[in-house]
This record gives structure tokens, C-alpha cells and sequence, in this order.
């Protein structure tokens, strides 16, 4: 069916006026809404307002406009049904052949501080919506157009095909208009789910766009695309700007998150190196170059090709760290980056077209009141026919609910590192094993060690605790003499306190519970080892 007349209702002008021109210039008839008619008229362009067609004002502060018969007969009849037809002829609907239809901006508005609730009714669109659905159901003779990109190839088609368009088009982007809808109304649900009493919803209604097509997934015989949340939060990845090197992969999204929300946990000046999900590095510093000195020095091994995180903007002296000798790294995440950093990083030999930059400005923020934050604080676990839906695990306070169970209580020193490498392990696979100490490496070896807090080991995703606690002390060597550990949850058996005070530990933290419990604070008093049970695990599975 060609294109004779056009209905344009649209918030988002964008591209609009010369696509009504291009469609005028082919003797497409123009019918448009209050505000949308206002502007083509002031472009010069011929155009009826919908209150002509239908005979009714808009009424009710434009609740009610194009709800009317003879705008949604004009879209539903059956062209090839001759009693459809008869009706529409009957009543004076006139046929409308395309609807180019822009929603009110409900996500932009519930995303500003201190939106009301009747401000964000207001911005529920009825209208649009329904003309849109009319559209696409009859696709095959309307043609519905909700994306100003799909402007220029409408009309294309129409200025080359005598108004027609081909059935792929009218097709894909009926498609698209259902899959428009469908968002739009997963974000007003989940927008007064997320103003409700809490809990999980009774339909758990998901609100995603697609970013891009992913080269491949885990490995390259897996297709994969990435979507990012409508409304993500601030600080995430879904929000990332990238500002250098190659497409991002399946797998460099994947570390860029766990080595974000592993920095995420730290006040001070941080840094992380990802591997495979693990921190193969992680430091904490009052600057932020020691930082990322003690996270690159802790593991020179698995660093290579790994993800970086860093919680303070990348300044050249960070940078000339990142960038020594036999290094390479895959991603820099940075809440924002100084221009002689960036210009350093991308001119080092056989990096600048390779590492991708990652701003993702806000890392620190929490969101504003009025965000719809319960999909953001969610954990979601695929399985076979279902979704598993947790809260993110977050460590909430520090100290919270800590019980020294040994005769020796931690040094303020042991202290303040157990807490560190709590943080750290909620980041580890499990079963999870770290190691922390102390003290960071200073630039010459008879110097003193600056003020901080490193992971020297960790032992991640092994089928017992014990084997954990070998594997963190293995890596951390000579390091181990000294350190604290952190397990993530309880040990079953005195064997993994035992093999950890044999190599120097001086503290632990876990989450205690084992009906073993008492024998292993009888390794550790017997060690002169402190422990700490804190009541609460992070398995992260």
C-alpha cells in the first residue's frame, strides 16, 4: 500500500521537520497533534491538526486527542476487507497510511531529583502508545515509525517506490514499535514497583536496550550482544563512555564490572586488576599512583592483559605506573582521565589502537532519590527455563556485628587490614581465600613502606577452603609472613586456620558458624593467631 497520508505526534523532534518536507515533496498529506502541528506550520509545511480530523478539541490538558475513531479506524481498517472498508467510508475515516510517534520523555522526567508522582503520571503517555499499537498490528498496510533513525530509509523508500514501502521495512519496524511499547511500560512498572513497599515483584518486568552485537561471547563460537538498562544507575557500566581502542568483548564487559564494583567498596584512593572475574591486584593508598603500584606489583603474572579500575580520574603519574615495561592491559575504567594521562597511555608502542578507555563518570554516586535503583541493586542468575533474582551483596558497615572469638584480639593494624581485605574477598570467587597486608612497597627496598592496605594472594573458586588457603599462600610467598586473611565463609575444619597460621598469619576474618568452630579457635590461640567471626557471609558463586 503507498504512503498517501501521515500522522505525526512527536515529543522528540528530532529530524522531523525534514522528513514531513520530504514526505509533502512526494504528496503525502500531513495530519499532526497540538504541538507537532504547530512546529511543521511554522516550517511552511501544509499540515491538518488532529482536531479537524476528528471533529473534537483536545480536552482534559491533552489527555484526550487522538483517542478517537476516526484516527484509530483510520489505522486498524482492513484495506483488502471490503466490509471494513464500507464502515470506514460510513463514518468518514479517512485511512492513515504511516504514524511517526515520539512518547513522553517518562523515563528523562522520573530520572530528575525530587520528581513527584504527579509529575510522573503526567508523563505516562496513553495516546501515543495506542496509536503506535493500531500501527504495527496493521502493519502490513500502516507503516509506525518511534525512532527518528529510521527517518532517512522511510523515506527513501517512499521518494523511490511511488510511495511504497517493501514488506521487510513495514515488518521490522512494526517490530521494533512492539518491542518501543513494551519498554515504555516496563518503565512506569518498575518505576512504581520501585516506589512500593519493596520485595520482589510479582512480575519481574526487565526494561534493556541493546548497545551493540558483541564480536562473540566466552568464546567465538557464541554469538553475543551487549544491552545496557534504560535508567542505569550512575557509575555504571551500562553508562561507560568509551574513549579509545577496539570494540569492547563479552569477557572485557564482564572483568570491567567485577574490577569496578570491587574499587566501588573503597573510600580511599583505590585500584583493581581483574582476571577471569578475580582481583589478581588490589591496593588502597592516600595516592592514587601507590595505589595502582601495589595492585600491579602483587601479581606481575596474571596483570597481563587484565582490567583496571581506579575510583580517582587518571592522572600522568598514575599513567607513567600503568605504562612500565612488559605491561599491557585490556581495559582502563577511571571516573575520568587528564588529557596528558590519556595522550601518554595512547601513544605507548602497540597500545594506542588496542586499550580501551572507559569513563564512567559518577563511580561514587549513589542515585537520586526518585531512581527506580531495586533492577540496579539485583543480582540476576540465569537457568535453564527461569531466572534466579537475588539483592546485591554489599558489605554495609564496617565492624558491623564483629566478634573477636580468640584470646588476642587484632592490632588496630590487623584491624584495619582485615577490613580491607573483607571488602576484598566479597570479590573473590568461592570458595575465597585473601590475603592483605599493611603497608604498601616503597620505591627502594630499605625504605619505609607507605601508608596503605594490598592484596599479596588469593585463592579463588576451589572445591574446598583449605585448597583456597594453600593457593593465597602459595602466591603471596614470602608475603605470607605477616599478612591477614579473610575467608568468605566459615571454615568446616581446622585445617585451613592451621595452614594459614603455620605460614605466618597473624589474623583472620570469617563468618564463623562451622560446628567446628571451637577447634579452630583452639589453632588459633594456640598460634597467638586473632580471629574474628562476623556473622555473615559472601559466597559469590
Amino acid at each position: 500500500m503507498p504512503v498517501r497520508r501521515a500522522l505525526l505526534s512527536c515529543s522528540d523532534r528530532t529530524g522531523l521537520i525534514a522528513f514531513a518536507r520530504g514526505l509533502t515533496d512526494s504528496g503525502v498529506e500531513l495530519v499532526a497533534s497540538g504541538g507537532t502541528g504547530k512546529a511543521l506550520a511554522e516550517a511552511g509545511l501544509p499540515v491538518t491538526p488532529v482536531e479537524t480530523v476528528t471533529g473534537s478539541p483536545e480536552m482534559m490538558d491533552g489527555r484526550v486527542k487522538t483517542l478517537h475513531p476516526k484516527i484509530h479506524g483510520g489505522l486498524l481498517a482492513l484495506r483488502d476487507n471490503s466490509e471494513h472498508m464500507r464502515q470506514a467510508e460510513a463514518h468518514g475515516i479517512g485511512l492513515i497510511d504511516l504514524v511517526a510517534v515520539n512518547l513522553y520523555p517518562f523515563r528523562e522526567t522520573v530520572a530528575k531529583p525530587g520528581v513527584t508522582l504527579e509529575e510522573a503520571v503526567e508523563n505516562i503517555d496513553i495516546g501515543g502508545p495506542s496509536m503506535i499499537r493500531s500501527a504495527a498490528k496493521n502493519w502490513k498496510s500502516v507503516a509506525v515509525i518511534v525512532d527518528p533513525g529510521d527517518y532517512a530509509a522511510v523515506l527513501q523508500q517512499v521518494q523511490t517506490n511511488d510511495g511504497e514501502l517493501t514488506d521487510d521495512m513495514r515488518l521490522r519496524l512494526a517490530t521494533k514499535a512492539f518491542g518501543h511499547t513494551a519498554a515504555y511500560d516496563a518503565a512506569i512498572h518498575n518505576y512504581f514497583e520501585a516506589r512500593g513497599a519493596g520485595g520482589f515483584p510479582e512480575a519481574l518486568v526487565l526494561d534493556f536496550e541493546r548497545v551493540q552485537t558483541l564480536r562473540y561471547g566466552e568464546n567465538p563460537h557464541q554469538q553475543a550482544a551487549f544491552y545496557r538498562e534504560r535508567n542505569a544507575i550512575p557509575g555504571s557500566i551500562g553508562r561507560a563512555k568509551q574513549l579509545s581502542g577496539r570494540e569492547l568483548s563479552f569477557i572485557n564487559l564482564m572483568d570491567a564490572e567485577a574490577a569496578l564494583n570491587l574499587v566501588r567498596e573503597f573510600a580511599d584512593p583505590a585500584a583493581s586488576i581483574i582476571k577471569h572475574t578475580n582481583p589478581c591486584g588490589c591496593a588502597t593508598a592516600p595516592q592514587l599512583v601507590h595505589a595502582f603500584e601495589a595492585a600491579r606489583d602483587a601479581d606481575p603474572i596474571s596483570r597481563f592483559g587484565g582490567i583496571i579500575a581506579l575510583n580517582r580520574p587518571l592522572d600522568l603519574e598514575t599513567a607513567e605506573a600503568i605504562t612500565v615495561k612488559n605491561s599491557f592491559y585490556e581495559v582502563l575504567i577511571a571516573p575520568g582521565f587528564d588529557e596528558d594521562a590519556v595522550d601518554l597511555i595512547l601513544n605507548r608502542k602497540g597500545w594506542g589502537e588496542k586499550i580501551r578507555l572507559l569513563q564512567v563518570e559518577g563511580l561514587n554516586e549513589a542515585p537520586p532519590p526518585s531512581h527506580p535503583v531495586a533492577m540496579a541493586t539485583w543480582d540476576y542468575k540465569p537457568i535453564s527455563g527461569g531466572l534466579l533474582v537475588q539483592e546485591a551483596d554489599r558489605i554495609t558497615a564496617e565492624d558491623d556485628g564483629w566478634t573477636v572469638v580468640t584470646k588476642r584480639a587484632p592490632t588496630e593494624e590487623e584491624a584495619a587490614a582485615l577490613r580491607f581485605v573483607w571488602r576484598v574477598c566479597l570479590h573473590v570467587k568461592s570458595n575465597a581465600v585473601a590475603l592483605a597486608r599493611a603497608g604498601l612497597n616503597p620505591e627502594e627496598p630499605e625504605g619505609e613502606p607507605r601508608p596503605g592496605y594490598r592484596l599479596v594472594g588469593m585463592g579463588a573458586g576451589q572445591p574446598n577452603r583449605v585448597l583456597s588457603t594453600r593457593i593465597a599462600i602459595e602466591q603471596a610467598n614470602e608475603l605470607a609472613r605477616g599478612a591477614v586473611l579473610a575467608s568468605d565463609a566459615f571454615f568446616p575444619k581446622p585445617d585451613g586456620p592451621e595452614t594459614a597460621a603455620e605460614a605466618g598469619i597473624t589474623a583472620i576474618i570469617q563468618p564463623g558458624g562451622s560446628v567446628e568452630d571451637e577447634k579452630a579457635i583452639e589453632v588459633c590461640n594456640r598460634y597467638d593467631v586473632a580471629m574474628v567471626f562476623t556473622g555473615r557471609r559472601h559466597f559469590r558463586h
